[in-house]
Formats: C-alpha cells, structure tokens, sequence
C-alpha cells in the first residue's frame, strides 16, 4: 500500500502501483498479463477498500479485471477511438454537454476515485481544456438562459472528488436557477470509497433544494459489502434517489448467474438496476467486448428470471443520437 496525503473529502490511500497490488494479492504480473506500457498510457489507481474485496490468489477476479493494466490494452482494435461517443461534437462549450433534450451534463473535475480500464474517458484530453472552476460559471450562465433544462448532471471524473465547500458552492449556483429541478451525480465513491459518504456530505445533500439523485456504477456483486450497506441506506434515509449502471464486461459479468445475483444485492441496498451497457468502444478496451449476440442472448435470460424491477434496461450509446438506444431482443 502506498499511502498519500491526506485530505478531507479524498481518497486517503489507494495503490498507484500495479506490481505492489500484484505483490499483496500473492499474484505474478505473468499470471495475470499486467502491462507497464498499458499503465503508462492510462495511470493505474485504485482505493484499498476497493481492493480489500478482490481475492487473493485468484488471477481472475472481476474486480481486478476492471483495474489491472494488460497487454490486450496495447493492441490494435478497428473500431475503437479515443473518443467512442464524439462527445466532443457534443460540447456547447468546455466543460459543458448538451446530447439530451432538457439536460446538460457538466465535467467538474478530472479527478477520479479509481480508474477503471473500460472507461469510456480514459483518453479524454481534460489537461488541454481550461474548464472546471475556471470555466463553471460561465457554463452555469449558459444553463441558466435555456429554460428546457430541468436536470444537471455533475460528471467528471467523479464530483465527489470535489471537497464539500467546492460542492456547495456548486450546489449554490444551480439552485439560484429557478428552472433547474434535479442535480444527478454520476459517482463510484459510494460503492469503491464509501467513507467519502460522511455526515457533512450527507447534510449538504439533504439542504439542496434541487432534488438530487445519485447514479452508481457497480458491475459485480462482489463489490457490495457490509460498508456500501451502510453507506446505501445512508443515502436512501435522506431520500437520495440511488440508481446503478453496469457495463457489460468479459470477464467480469458475462454471464446471467453474475447479474441476477448483483440485481438482487443492488435491490437489498435500496438501489434500482437502471442501465446495462454494452462497451463504449473506447481505445485499449476491446478485450471487455461482449459479442452483442451474446448480449442478447444473456439478456433474454435475464428477462425471463428477473422480476420486472429488478431488470436493469439494455442500451447502448451511439453517437449523434439523442437518447440512449434500448437493444431489440425480441418478444
């Protein structure tokens, strides 16, 4: 473990070494494919709670299988880009997205929680857009002259990077917009951080006047425990509505037993399954893909074991449309 500087709101360690993670999970770099030149293009990090559920000895755990940097990431792939989504055609101005019809989504902060190897904004150029702070009133003040935008969606990087004051402050700014109803925060430090859940943030939640909802991002069950319970139910208390979004990955949950076992952990912690995503077919992803006959094919089972409710929506994104395309498996 290599432990960093402490500061209030922030992860307060987590490994920036892949060979050391290896090394604790009594697991060899041959074993598992570990690339440094995969790490090198896209850095490696990942919070202890979040590896204190990966298991030891098992080169194929799904939790290191979203984290650890591989060979297969270096490989060549036709039909992957840096940007899969071109959200830069999607920019109204840096830092600021408009794809959906009433809703805006503003980049926050760079930072993230944990790196996920699959992430569809590993090669996103945040170093050479002077946004975030710098930009965020001005993409607040043009939010605030479309009266069509009832939802803000803080994104990033993960918002919660952000300390408490920054996020009241932000928090401050789109409730001064009279049209504005909901703020969504899309974030994974609920489920790979959860103690960034403090009581300070959870008060600052509950004073907002905007409703707020809070997305997660959870791919295995495996990565609910007894501390994401709490955390969850935290939450719920103060009538934070929680939804989750998973990606379909090889792997790691590409099977039916795996995802009718993480519906059933996500609804036992008041969380609704909301989206299952196919890839974004981000540059150094392509060993993730899951055929999208197979993904049919999972899904249909799904269909037919699940309870409506616990049925998250199968989608993908596609670029230049303006919402997300639900995926035809039949009647």
């Amino acid at each position: 473990m290599i432990p960093r500087k402490k500061t209030q709101n922030q992860t307060k360690s987590y490994f920036s070494d892949p060979l050391e993670l290896l090394k604790q999970l009594n697991l060899s770099a041959e074993q598992v494919g570990f690339s440094a030149l995969a790490a090198k293009k896209f850095r490696f990090k990942v919070p202890v709670a979040f590896v204190s559920k990966i298991k030891v000895n098992d080169a194929q755990d799904p939790l290191l299988r979203q984290i650890l940097p591989v060979q297969q990431e270096t490989d060549a792939a036709q039909g992957y880009s840096d940007d899969p989504l071109s959200e830069a055609q999607s920019e109204a101005q840096p830092g600021l997205l408009q794809k959906y019809h009433g809703r805006a989504l503003l980049l926050v902060t760079p930072s993230c929680v944990i790196h996920c190897r699959y992430c569809f904004r590993r090669h996103y150029p945040y170093e050479d857009k002077a946004h975030f702070w710098q930009q965020l009133k001005k993409n607040i003040a043009q939010i605030s002259q479309n009266n069509a935008i009832s939802e803000v969606i803080l994104s990033g990087g993960d918002p919660l990077s952000l300390s408490d004051r920054r996020l009241s402050e932000l928090f401050s700014l789109l409730q001064s917009i009279p049209h504005l109803k909901r703020i969504r925060i899309h974030t994974r430090f609920a489920v790979v951080e959860p103690k960034r859940i403090t009581d300070r943030l959870l008060n600052l939640l509950s004073a907002c006047s905007l409703q707020i909802i809070m997305v997660l991002h959870i791919n295995h069950a495996q990565e609910i425990g007894v501390d994401t319970h709490q955390v969850f139910a935290q939450l719920a208390q103060r009538n934070i509505l929680l939804f989750n979004q998973s990606v379909l990955l090889a792997g790691v949950n590409d099977n039916v037993a795996t995802l009718i076992r993480l519906s059933e952990k996500l609804v036992e912690n008041h969380v609704i399954p909301y989206y299952l995503h196919t890839l974004d077919r981000v540059t150094g992803s392509h060993h993730f893909e899951v055929s999208m006959k197979d993904a049919k094919t999972i899904y249909q089972k799904l269909r037919e074991q699940l309870p409506g409710y616990m049925l998250p929506r199968l989608v993908c994104e596609i670029p230049g449309e303006k919402c997300k395309i639900p995926i035809e498996i039949g009647a």
